[in-house]
């Protein structure tokens, strides 16, 4: 049997990507990353394929919709437009008036900067959590996104591994649990493993594949 420690070293080899990375967001404690991390959960959360969802998330930074005053200043049609290049057809409508409504709100209430939302919550990870959910199109399912991807840059989050990021860690036979997945990978490494394990848990990575990987590497 691979030794968990290897199967982790193996999964980050082969999707050691966060899905911010995927979406080209380089995400810091910044005002612009973190709202565009928040586009991208906004567009993960609907009922559509990931990679369909990181396509529309591009198309939307290449149209200069990287921060909330740019997002409110396009059209609407623009917005529509955008997510139809990614082939974000489906929700492209409805998802374009929920961005509009949610860069307002991310302007009223956090005047543009989401790191007075993670003040406000003072490490408290539901506070958080409820928080993030008063955004349009974001409910307990886009939060676990949300923080699952900015854990890399608000270390007090870590370690945080969602319902998803731990199916995947049973299906490699892992510990289902954030404290024993942190006990892995170097701190600074969690947010990329519970993104790989994400990866597990939808088919995008073969649980075979990674366990006789790591079997062979021992």
């Amino acid at each position: 049997m691979p030794d968990d420690r290897n199967v982790a070293r193996v999964l980050l080899d082969r999707q050691g990507r966060t899905y911010a990375e995927e979406a080209g967001i380089s995400l810091a404690d910044r005002p612009a990353p973190l709202y565009q991390l928040l586009v991208l959960t906004t567009l993960l959360s609907t009922r559509i394929r990931a990679s369909v969802a990181l396509a529309a998330a591009r198309e939307l930074f290449a149209a200069g919709y990287r921060n909330p005053q740019a997002m409110e200043a396009a059209s609407w049609q623009d917005r529509v437009d955008a997510l139809g290049r990614g082939h974000y057809r489906r929700y492209d409508e409805r998802t374009a008036t929920m961005l509009g409504t949610g860069a307002r709100l991310c302007l009223d209430r956090w005047h543009g900067d989401l790191r007075r939302m993670h003040k406000e919550s003072d490490g408290d990870r539901a506070a958080l959590r409820r928080l993030l959910t008063e955004f349009p199109g974001i409910g307990p399912t886009g939060a676990d996104i949300f923080l699952r991807e900015v854990q890399s840059v608000w270390p007090d989050v870590r370690p945080y591994a969602d319902r998803r990021a731990l199916a995947g860690a049973r299906r490699l036979g892992l510990p289902a649990n954030p404290g024993g997945l942190a006990g892995l990978v170097r701190e600074a490494d969690f947010g990329r493993l519970a993104s790989a394990l994400v990866r597990v848990a939808l088919g995008e990575e073969s649980a075979g594949e990674i366990s006789r990987s790591a079997a062979a590497a021992r």
